[in-house]
């Protein structure tokens, strides 16, 4: 059950993503579903075969802490984009004015 917060969370930024088309919402779609095959793979692994384990709150708060992280990461990620521009280009950011920029 760890990867049904994931998991909703990256059907939400789909549905986003296809009205706003926008880079970095399809960056934490892509993290979200990674999030969310995590969980699937977890679970397989440990041989829940039904993937439901014998906790459901521990997995919906593992779930959280999935989802938590990759927001926290993705957030992490735009924040170094304000001062990266090659990182920026890849996120669809919006670049800050570099040194050349400002003599001009």
């Amino acid at each position: 059950m760890c990867y049904t917060l994931p998991l909703t969370a990256a059907i939400v930024t789909t549905i986003l993503w296809r009205q706003k088309k926008e880079v970095k919402i399809w960056w934490l779609n892509l993290m979200l579903y990674g999030g969310a095959l995590f969980g699937v793979v977890d679970h397989l692994w440990h041989g829940e075969l039904f993937l439901i384990s014998e906790s459901i709150t521990k997995d919906l708060s593992l779930g959280c802490v999935i989802t938590a992280t990759i927001l926290a990461c993705w957030g992490m990620m735009l924040a170094l984009a304000r001062v990266n521009p090659v990182l920026a280009r890849y996120l669809g950011a919006p670049q800050s004015m570099g040194k050349e920029e400002n003599l001009h």
